[in-house]
């Protein structure tokens, strides 16, 4: 469930259409105008402002008219400093992502599965030359010896670019926008994400600072479900959170956040994940996160949540919980761990998984259980599990129950 998955305004679709007379009113910005507003604009330091745009154009001299002007405005300001011809389309608050497949191939999620967007490029050349103006604004090359980038760019932007010929249709960009706005517990268990049981174990969950991971594919609603957990935190709490790219803005008065880096154009000045959690260890945290483990960072998470610092956790992607230990096996094999440290280690710092699910537009938790050793080997014991809206409980909600300090009989009554 994302930070944007709640049902938009009523009138979005209206705003879809107005984009789309925008869109008709901004083919009068034609390439011989935007040169000359660009070079006019870039001749001179300072950020590119809708000011400075507009006193370019009208020295152009183009009878424009005003509706002509504005556009011209808005559609130049978005070239040059903005995400182009898919600038307006990121307005609709309801929007979590964009996607780019070629020039009449524009998709957007609002929330209900991917939807044709009404907008239209002029050719590949012009998609790629914003994927490689994105790119660049975010420290980073896309060329032919660089031809798959992930950045991200002030405003809350992670945009990933893919050229030919590895991408056999031309020039892909991706654009996901990070949701500003956090939901409450409340909130999430009247959009259908939980129901009072759950809601209670996993309130329970950090109030008795558990370890704990939040699994699930992507999109599921991973991101979101931890920034309202973390928000639950007491608030004489240090949390430090560490993220490949920033998405957690939990509600809470003391957080500390850490973004990986990748290299310049050079290839040099790399931060990793595994060396934030290394420095954050400096930090004196009282609840360590690692936004989503997706590699050797998951040693120095497991080392960190066995020094002390309990309470912490993160997400990881998994198709259901059983499938986490041996997705921490494999990260741990990337680290150079072998599956007996990799064992030893998560089954002493880490003690639930939620997993999250999502089925057409509704994300749900649909599984919680606990991490356990059988027969030396790792395994979730399910402890609660959602079925056709209803919860079945497992052979570990009693153990679950007792270090949550619930009282295991709340299993046996219709929630």
């Amino acid at each position: 469930m994302s930070a944007h998955a709640a049902p938009g305004p009523p009138d979005t679709n209206s705003a879809l259409r107005s984009h789309g007379q925008r869109q008709r009113a901004h083919s009068a910005v034609d390439a011989r105008l935007l040169e000359s507003v660009r070079e006019s604009v870039m001749s001179e330091t300072g950020p590119v402002t809708p000011s400075r745009v507009a006193a370019a154009v009208q020295a152009t001299g183009r009878l424009l008219g005003t509706a002509g002007a504005l556009a011209a405005v808005e559609s130049i300001s978005a070239e040059l400093s903005g995400l182009g011809p898919l600038q307006a389309l990121v307005r609709d608050p309801a929007v979590t992502d964009v996607f780019v497949n070629g020039p009449d191939a524009v998709w957007l999620d609002r929330g209900n599965g991917l939807e044709k967007a009404p907008v239209v490029f002029s050719g590949e050349p012009q998609i790629r030359a914003l994927a490689a103006r994105l790119v660049a604004a975010g420290g980073r090359r896309l060329d032919d010896g660089s031809p798959c980038v992930d950045v991200r760019l002030d405003g809350g932007y992670r945009v990933h670019a893919v050229l030919p010929p590895i991408s056999t249709t031309g020039t892909l960009l991706s654009v996901r926008i990070r949701g500003d706005k956090v939901f409450t517990m409340l909130e999430l268990r009247r959009n259908g994400m939980f129901g009072p049981l759950v809601q209670t174990v996993l309130e329970r969950i950090i109030d008795r600072r558990l370890g704990f991971l939040i699994s699930g594919a992507t999109g599921s609603g991973k991101t979101t479900l931890l920034a309202t957990l973390l928000g639950l935190c007491h608030p004489a709490e240090r949390l430090v959170l560490i993220e490949d790219a920033s998405e957690l803005n939990p509600v809470h008065p003391h957080v500390v956040s850490l973004e990986s880096r990748h290299g310049n154009l050079e290839g040099s000045g790399v931060v990793d994940l595994g060396e934030l959690v290394r420095q954050a260890l400096r930090m004196r945290p009282d609840r360590l996160v690692v936004g989503e483990c997706r590699g050797a960072e998951v040693r120095e998470l497991l080392t960190a949540m066995n020094t002390g610092h309990t309470g912490g956790g993160g997400t990881i992607h998994a198709n259901t919980a059983a499938a986490v230990p041996a997705r921490l096996t494999a990260l741990g094999a990337l680290a150079g761990m072998g599956q007996d440290a990799v064992r030893l280690q998560v089954a002493s710092a880490l003690d639930a998984v939620v997993h999250v699910g999502r089925a057409g537009n509704r994300r749900f938790v649909a599984c919680v259980g606990l991490l356990e050793e059988h027969e030396r080997a790792l395994a979730v014991t399910v402890a609660l599990d959602v079925v056709d809206g209803g919860v079945r409980y497992g052979p570990a909600w009693p153990r679950l129950a007792d270090r949550l300090g619930l009282d295991p009989g709340l299993g046996r009554v219709p929630v």
